[in-house]
């Protein structure tokens, strides 16, 4: 009998210090990334960017951009941040409506595909360009730089992918050398397939 009190008394006295030694070293961890977040490598300085971060990259719903424009003056530094953006914003865009249209193409039955594909790019710029004007800021925030009296504007901007196809149909349904061959839901199913890769990403 105080042989059976014996071992139950050592199994629980060796399960309670397997767990406090679990739970230090889950501490000890936990510990070491805080450190790690709290002090960068030496020689090294974390910089955080305003209007930057997960929540601001663009998903399959939204094409997003942030950047940023620096000015003595402030409304400059604002339409420098904002141009900026609509840069990166419009070369995203182009990179994936080129994807779309690629694919599109290669999957009808067309004559001249090479020359239908540059027309549809062609399309896309312009539908990106008059599109542009629509994106929605989604973040701002102006700064004074202490040591020089500059102003910084950060801003990230988005746009929504589903207006963009809207227009991009519009525009592709009143053109006569491709609404012949113009397929939509061909078209949607295509651009919706690429907008998923980026929500995956």
């Amino acid at each position: 009998m105080k042989t059976m009190t014996a071992t139950r008394t050592l199994t629980v006295v060796m399960t309670a210090l397997m767990l406090s030694g679990a739970l230090v070293a889950c501490k000890s961890k936990k510990k070491a990334a805080e450190a790690a977040k709290a002090n960068p490598p030496d020689g090294e300085t974390e910089v955080k960017v305003m209007c930057s971060g997960p929540e601001f990259f663009t998903d399959n719903k939204v094409f997003r951009a942030n950047a940023l424009g620096e000015s003595m003056d402030q409304a400059t530094a604002k339409k420098k941040a904002m141009s900026n953006a609509r840069a990166d914003l419009a070369a995203a865009i182009n990179t994936k409506v080129k994807a779309v249209v690629d694919n599109y193409v290669n999957s009808r039955e067309m004559q001249n595909r090479e020359e239908i594909g540059e027309r549809y790019e062609a399309l896309a710029r312009e539908v990106v360009d008059q599109q542009l004007t629509g994106t929605k800021t989604i973040c701002e925030k102006m700064m004074k730089v202490n040591s020089t009296g500059n102003y910084k504007c950060y801003v990230a901007i988005e746009l929504s992918a589903q207006e963009l196809l809207s227009a991009y149909n519009e525009r592709l349904t009143s053109d006569e050398r491709l609404r012949v061959d113009y397929d939509y839901e061909k078209f949607k199913e295509t651009f919706e397939k690429e907008m998923e890769k980026l929500g995956k990403q």
